[in-house]
């Protein structure tokens, strides 16, 4: 039997190779699964101007970036972890850990910092999470992660920024 981690890294790095291609693209973000508009929006001219390229790739186009790829993946100091869209804090070092799959992981977000959708892309069911004010892509939730709640977001590290606490 193949354990679901191996599967799951196996299926992480296909996504990760046709995202590199430009292939399963999605549309820009514009609005929520319910069609509202998230409270911070820009045009895609303006999240071009205001993004370089691999955030903007993922936070607008649910791009996925390398594994190991992001120095946040081996950040350990104390500080909370925002979107590099709309500069929301989603997440608390707190709840960070290292997961071993080469993407920043955390058990929990902020309160009212992410919201999810379900993923279809790829040829498999995932729970996608978004950024709760701007809506840009941030990655997958899966239920293979440590107590208290047996979660692990797995977030790109390119729609992510990290500030240090004093």
């Amino acid at each position: 039997m193949i354990p679901a981690r191996r599967i799951f890294l196996s299926a992480g790095a296909a996504a990760a190779c046709l995202a590199a291609l430009g292939l399963g693209r999605r549309p820009a973000v514009a609005a929520g699964p319910s069609g509202a508009a998230f409270p911070y929006t820009l045009s895609d001219q303006e999240w071009r101007a205001r993004l370089t390229e691999l955030p903007y790739r993922v936070l607008r186009h649910a791009a996925t970036e390398r594994p190991w790829s992001s120095p946040l993946n081996a950040e350990h100091r104390k500080g909370l972890f925002s979107c590099a869209g709309c500069a929301q804090p989603l997440f608390s070092s707190d709840a960070k850990f290292d997961s071993g799959t080469g993407w920043p992981s955390f058990w929990q977000p902020l309160p009212g910092a992410v919201g999810k959708t379900e993923d279809r892309a790829y040829g498999m069911i995932r729970t996608e999470v978004h950024c709760a004010r701007c809506g840009g892509h941030l990655g997958h939730v899966f239920d293979d992660g440590p107590p208290p709640t047996g979660l692990r977001y797995c977030m790109n590290g390119a729609a992510l920024t990290f500030t240090p606490r004093a």
